[in-house]
C-alpha cells in the first residue's frame, strides 16, 4: 500500500511535465472529433471551385517581341560636353518607347481601328462567350463619332435566315433584312453579313455589348504588360491577357503598327519643316539672282562692254579665288545668320529647326540634331501628359541648355567668318590698288559678276540640299523592328486551377479550424482533465457520462464502464485515506455549484464500497436542497434538521435501516431549515458525527456547494477527506479560482477533484484506467492507462460486434488510427 501511495505521489508530481508535451496532442484529437466538419467543408470548397471554373471565362496570354531603335545622335563636343557635365544627357530611348507604348494616345489609336468598343458573345445557360474572328455579322453603327465614343449599352439579335435577323432592343423588337437601317436605343444602326456559311448561326442569340471608349482603352492597357528582355537590351518583351486569342494577337500587333506609323510621322515632320524652309529660302534667292542679272545686263548694255581684255584676265585670276573664298565665306555666314535669326525667333520648345542645311560647323549641326530629337519625344509625351511630368521638365531643360549652346556656336562660327572675312578683304584691297590701271567699266562688271555669282552659288546649294530632305522623307524607317509578332500558346492563365484548388483546399481547412477555435474560446465549460491540471489539485479519477444521474447505477455483478469507474474512485479513496487509523472513515461530498452530480457520486459510491462488506452510511448534510431521497424513490422524512433543533429525538430513530441493499443505512437531511447556517453551528452536529463514527466503517457525506453557501466550510472539520466534484460542460472554467483557493488555503481536508460527465472517446481498452472499451460491442483483453493516482489495469469480456455501415467502418478506422 505504501509503494502505491509513493507511485501516486509522483504521478501527480510528473502532471505539470507531461502537459507541454500532450498539447500537440491535444489539439489534433480536438480535430479529429471534429473530422466531419472538415470532410463536409472541403466537399463544399471543392465544389464552389469546380463551379467557378466550370462558369468562368478562360483568360489567354499573348507575348510579342520587338527590337527598339536607338536614334539618338550628336556631334563629338556635344558627347564631350555631356561627358564634363556641363551639358545633360539625354533620356533613356528605351524608357520612352515603353511610356509611350503604355499611353492612352496609342491604345486609343488602337481601339477605334479594331473597333474593340463593340464585343459579340453567344448566350450561354449561365456565362456568355465572346466570338470575335467567327462572328457572324457586323454590326456597323451610323451615329456621329464623337457621340459613339460615350455609348453604352447593349441588344440581342437572332438570325433568322440568310438575309433576315431579329432585334431585341429597348425601343424595338422585331425582324429585318442585312443590309436595312434600324432605329434602336443605341442609335441607328445596319447589320453587314460577314461568313458566307450562316446558316449554323441560325436561331442562335447572340449579345451585342458598346462599351465607352474611355473604358476600352483603361482595359487593354490594365492588361498590357512590357519589360526589357535584359538590362543591357533594347528587345522588349510585349504582354496582354484577353479571352480570346486571335482578339489579343490582333491588339498587339496594331499596337506596333500603330507606333511604327506615329514614329514614321514624327521623323518626316522634320524631313517637312526643312523642306518648307529651303523652299522659303529659294523663292527670296530667286528674286535676288533676278536683280543681280537685271544689273549685270543694264550695265553691260549701257556700256557696250562684250569682253574684257586678255591681260585683264590674267590679273584677275587671282581676284577671282579671293572673291570665290570671299563667296563661300559670306554663304555660311549668311546660314549661319539664317539659323541664328531662326532660332531667336522660335524661342520655344514645340518647333524644330531646320537641319541639313549644310552648315560647316559640326557643333551647330550637332546641337539642331540633338534638339529636333528631344522636341520630337517632348511633342510625343504631351499627346499624354503634361508639363509638369519630370520627364517632360528633364526634356525642357535640356532643350534650353542646347538652344543657349546652339546660339553661343553660331556666334563663335560667325565670329570666325568675320576674322577670315578681313583677312581676305584685306588681301583684296591690296590686290585692287594694283588694278588701278584697270578702267572703271570693269570694276564695276567683276562686282556686279561677284554679286551674281554668289547667289547662283546659294541658289544651287539650296537646290541640292531640298533634293536630299526629300530623299530622306521617302527613306524614313520604323522605330521599332518586330521579332516575334503576336502570338499565344494556348495555356489559360486565368484562372489558375492549380491556385484555385490549392486556395479550396486551404480554406476548405481554414474555415473548420476557425469555427473550432472560436468554439473553444466561447466555451468557457470544463470539459476534461486537461482543464483541471493547472489548478494542481490532487486528480481521484473520473465518473463517464451516464443518461441517468438520479438513480443508483453501481449494483452487485454490474461490469459497465461507469461501474469501474466507481471501483477505480473507491482504490484512489483508500490511498487518500492510507493514514486514518480512526474507527470510521468521513468523507464529504461537495462541488462548486448544484447540478454538478455531488449527491449522485455520494449515492454510488456509497453503493460501491458497500460493496466490499463494509457497513457505510450516506448523509445528507445538503439542507438547503436536499436530492438523495429523490434517487432512493423515498418519501421526506425527518432527519439532521430535526436532530439538531428537537432536543428530545435520537439519532439512531432518524436513520434508515438499509433503504436500498445490504451494509447501506441512511441518514436524511430532514426538514428544510429557515437558518441551515447556524444550525449547522450547533453542538448536536459535532455530538452525532462522534456517535455514527462508532456505529459505521465509513461514512459518506452529502454536502452543500461550496461556491453558493458556506454550509460545507462549517462543518469540514470533520471529514477526514473531500472529494470535490467538477461536472463537465456545466461548470464555468472561470469558477475554478474557488477549488484552487481551497485547496491552497486548506479549507477543504485532503482535499481531491473528481471528474464527473467525462465522455470515453478514447477507443478500446483503458485509456484512462478504468472500465470497459465501448464502441460497437465490448472486446475483451488487457490494457492499462495513466490515472489520478497510478496505473489501473483490468480486463473484459463480451461478443463483439462487427461495423456493418460505411459509417460505423470508417470509424472503427479512424477510432484504430487515433490509438497507434
Amino acid at each position: 500500500m505504501q509503494s502505491e501511495k509513493q507511485e501516486f505521489q509522483v504521478n501527480d508530481s510528473n502532471q505539470d511535465s507531461t502537459v507541454s508535451s500532450f498539447n500537440i496532442k491535444f489539439v489534433i484529437g480536438i480535430l479529429l472529433q471534429h473530422w466531419i466538419w472538415f470532410l463536409l467543408s472541403l466537399v463544399i470548397c471543392f465544389l464552389i471551385a469546380f463551379v467557378y471554373l466550370r462558369y468562368q471565362n478562360p483568360i489567354f496570354e499573348m507575348e510579342a517581341t520587338v527590337l527598339v531603335h536607338d536614334d539618338k545622335q550628336g556631334g563629338t563636343e556635344l558627347s564631350a560636353l555631356q561627358q564634363l557635365g556641363l551639358v545633360k544627357g539625354s533620356v533613356s530611348t528605351l524608357s520612352n518607347e515603353l511610356e509611350i507604348y503604355k499611353s492612352r494616345f496609342l491604345m486609343t489609336r488602337v481601339v477605334r481601328e479594331l473597333d474593340l468598343q463593340v464585343s459579340y458573345f453567344t448566350k450561354g445557360n449561365v456565362i456568355d462567350r465572346e466570338v470575335y474572328k467567327s462572328r457572324p455579322f457586323k454590326v456597323i453603327f451610323l451615329t456621329k463619332p464623337e457621340l459613339f465614343r460615350r455609348m453604352s449599352g447593349s441588344m440581342s439579335i437572332t438570325i433568322k435566315s440568310p438575309n433576315s435577323f431579329e432585334i431585341k432592343d429597348k425601343i424595338f423588337e422585331g425582324e429585318k433584312l442585312f443590309g436595312d437601317t434600324v432605329k434602336t436605343s443605341l442609335g441607328w444602326i445596319t447589320l453587314k453579313p460577314e461568313l458566307k456559311q450562316i446558316k449554323p448561326w441560325l436561331n442562335r442569340e447572340i449579345k451585342v455589348k458598346i462599351s465607352p471608349e474611355k473604358s476600352a482603352v483603361n482595359r487593354y492597357l490594365s492588361s498590357l504588360a512590357l519589360k526589357p528582355i535584359n538590362k543591357s537590351s533594347n528587345v522588349v518583351l510585349m504582354t496582354l491577357r484577353d479571352r480570346d486569342i486571335a482578339k489579343g494577337q490582333d491588339v498587339l500587333n496594331n499596337l506596333i503598327k500603330q507606333r511604327n506609323e506615329d514614329a514614321i510621322e514624327d521623323k518626316n515632320l522634320i524631313s517637312r519643316n526643312t523642306s518648307d524652309f529651303i523652299n522659303e529660302r529659294l523663292a527670296y534667292i530667286t528674286s535676288e539672282l533676278a536683280d543681280v542679272e537685271g544689273q549685270e545686263q543694264g550695265f553691260k548694255q549701257s556700256h557696250n562692254i562684250v569682253d574684257l581684255e586678255a591681260q585683264a584676265r590674267m590679273s584677275m585670276e587671282t581676284d577671282r579665288q579671293v572673291d570665290q573664298k570671299l563667296s563661300e565665306m559670306n554663304t555660311q555666314f549668311k546660314l549661319a545668320e539664317y539659323v541664328y535669326n531662326y532660332v531667336l525667333s522660335h524661342n520655344n520648345n514645340t518647333d524644330l529647326i531646320p537641319a541639313n542645311l549644310g552648315l560647316q560647323d559640326a557643333a551647330s549641326a550637332g546641337y539642331i540634331s540633338t534638339i529636333n530629337q528631344l522636341i520630337l519625344e517632348r511633342n510625343k509625351l504631351m499627346k499624354s501628359s503634361t508639363v509638369e511630368n519630370p520627364i517632360i521638365e528633364g526634356i525642357d531643360d535640356q532643350i534650353g541648355s542646347l538652344r543657349q549652346n546652339l546660339i553661343e556656336s553660331i556666334t563663335n562660327f560667325k565670329s570666325t567668318m568675320n576674322i577670315r572675312k578681313s583677312d581676305l578683304s584685306s588681301y583684296g584691297s591690296g590686290f585692287a590698288s594694283k588694278m588701278a590701271s584697270v578702267p572703271s567699266e570693269t570694276r564695276q562688271s567683276r562686282s556686279i559678276e561677284r554679286q551674281k555669282q554668289i547667289k547662283e552659288q546659294l541658289y544651287l546649294y539650296l537646290l541640292q540640299k531640298r533634293e536630299e530632305t526629300n530623299i530622306s522623307l521617302a527613306a524614313t524607317v520604323a522605330s521599332v523592328k518586330v521579332i516575334d509578332e503576336a502570338y499565344s500558346n494556348g495555356i489559360v492563365v486565368s484562372p489558375d486551377k492549380k491556385n484555385i484548388y490549392t486556395a479550396a483546399f486551404v480554406l476548405g481547412l481554414f474555415f473548420p479550424s476557425i469555427l473550432i477555435y472560436l468554439k473553444q474560446l466561447l466555451d468557457t465549460k470544463v470539459h476534461g482533465k486537461r482543464d483541471l491540471e493547472k489548478l494542481n489539485i490532487p486528480f481521484i479519477g473520473d465518473i463517464p457520462k451516464t443518461d441517468d444521474e438520479q438513480k443508483l447505477v453501481i449494483t452487485k455483478g454490474q461490469n459497465s464502464n461507469i461501474a469501474e469507474s466507481f471501483r477505480l474512485l473507491r482504490t484512489n479513496l483508500e490511498f487518500l485515506l492510507s493514514k486514518h487509523v480512526k474507527d470510521a472513515k468521513v468523507i464529504f461530498v461537495t462541488s462548486t455549484l448544484a447540478k454538478e452530480g455531488k449527491s449522485f457520486v455520494a449515492l454510488n459510491l456509497a453503493s460501491t464500497i458497500s460493496l466490499t462488506g463494509k457497513k457505510v452510511l450516506l448523509v445528507g448534510m445538503d439542507l438547503r436542497a436536499p436530492k438523495i431521497l429523490e434517487y432512493i424513490s423515498l418519501e421526506e422524512r425527518k432527519g439532521i434538521s430535526n436532530y439538531v433543533s428537537e432536543q428530545d429525538l435520537n439519532l439512531s430513530d432518524l436513520i434508515l435501516k438499509k433503504p436500498l441493499k445490504e451494509n447501506i443505512d441512511f441518514l436524511p437531511s430532514g426538514d428544510i431549515p429557515p437558518n441551515p447556517a447556524e444550525l449547522l453551528m450547533h453542538p448536536r452536529v459535532e455530538q452525532m458525527f462522534a456517535e455514527i463514527s462508532q456505529m459505521y466503517d465509513y461514512i459518506i457525506v452529502d454536502t452543500a456547494p461550496v461556491g453558493l453557501v458556506t454550509d460545507t466550510l462549517l462543518i469540514s472539520q470533520y471529514a477526514d477527506s473531500f472529494i470535490y466534484v467538477v461536472r463537465t460542460h456545466v461548470l464555468d472554467k472561470r469558477l475554478l479560482h474557488i477549488p484552487h483557493a481551497m485547496y491552497l488555503d486548506k479549507r477543504l481536508p485532503n482535499m481531491a477533484v473528481l471528474l464527473n460527465g467525462s465522455e470515453s472517446k478514447k477507443g478500446y481498452g483503458y485509456g484512462y484506467g478504468y472500465g470497459y472499451g465501448y464502441g460497437y460491442g465490448y472486446g475483451y483483453g488487457y490494457g492499462y492507462g495513466k490515472g489520478a493516482y497510478g496505473y489501473g489495469y483490468g480486463y473484459g469480456y463480451g461478443k463483439e460486434e462487427e461495423p456493418k455501415t460505411k459509417v460505423e467502418k470508417f470509424k472503427a478506422w479512424l477510432k484504430d488510427l487515433r490509438k497507434k
